[in-house]
């Protein structure tokens, strides 16, 4: 029996049967990944500007990446702020999943829309409020008002994937655990949180990459020492078309999708 003749699932649909929905699936996968596949062999041109095919082959971008005091500047301070925004915005974001969901008060259900509601509202009047709030309080440019900014643009991420993960737990569990004597928090750390795990460890990959790809607010909140490695790419792409943006956006799309790998391998063993 060939692979086409063969049952695609528990029913009895074959391979063969669903072939135009495998074409499909592959079409919208180009569509998504192309565009963005593109900028890895634009790398590695020789060339003085963006080109693609590349005429000539070097490694010219990556070492004036790498050895740019700039560059390498705004790296550290991306992959800080997204490193604390991942310690931040993941505990918070699981008790406030955790707190809502097994909350009985009828508003709990109402605060879910109030937590989302900065990757609701647009970006950009994200950004003008959360500049005007940091000029007052002095935290503009600052590493720490980078962190708070961010947290609050994936702690929303957070919260709907560990609720969804809860949607789908048996609660009792924890209700027996908490019967024998054990402390609430205790019984959700031992009993309920090892079983989200696969959720939490999602919801922190989405929060470093929320804030390690993250240009708009950066571009109200960051700069000088603290400038981030998108905002910096942004005003290289403003002032001149630098193939070096070409090489570091190569290295961002290899970090998350390592990231991204890492985590569904680990869910996967669990």
């Amino acid at each position: 029996m060939s692979w086409l003749d063969r049952p695609a699932s528990a029913t009895q649909i074959t391979n063969r049967g669903r072939i135009w929905l495998y074409v499909l699936a592959a079409i919208v996968l180009a569509f998504l990944v192309l565009p963005t596949l593109i900028v890895i062999p634009m790398s590695f041109s020789a060339s003085q500007y963006l080109e693609f095919p590349p005429q000539h082959w070097s490694l010219r971008w990556y070492e004036n990446y790498v050895n740019s005091p700039e560059w390498m500047q705004a790296t550290a301070t991306s992959l800080k702020a997204a490193a604390l925004t991942t310690l931040v915005a993941t505990p918070l974001g699981t008790m406030a999943a955790y707190g809502l969901f097994t909350s009985g008060l009828r508003w709990a259900k109402l605060m879910v829309p109030v937590l989302l509601t900065p990757i609701i509202v647009p970006i950009i009047l994200v950004g003008i409020g959360v500049f005007y709030v940091y000029v007052r309080l002095k935290l503009v440019n600052s590493l720490l008002g980078l962190v708070l900014a961010h947290s609050m643009l994936a702690a929303p991420l957070v919260v709907m994937v560990v609720t969804s993960a809860l949607k789908s737990h048996d609660m009792n569990q924890e209700m027996v655990a908490r019967s024998l004597g054990a402390a609430r928090p205790l019984a959700f750390l031992l009993v309920t949180l090892p079983q989200l795990r696969f959720a939490v460890v999602t919801s922190a990959v989405l929060s470093f990459l929320t804030s390690f790809d993250e240009v708009v607010v950066a571009m109200f909140i960051s700069g000088g020492d603290n400038s981030t490695l998108t905002r910096a790419m942004f005003n290289a792409l403003r002032d001149q078309i630098d193939p070096t943006i070409a090489a570091i956006s190569t290295v961002m799309i290899v970090i998350s999708s390592l990231l991204v790998i890492l985590s569904q391998l680990l869910g996967k063993r669990r």
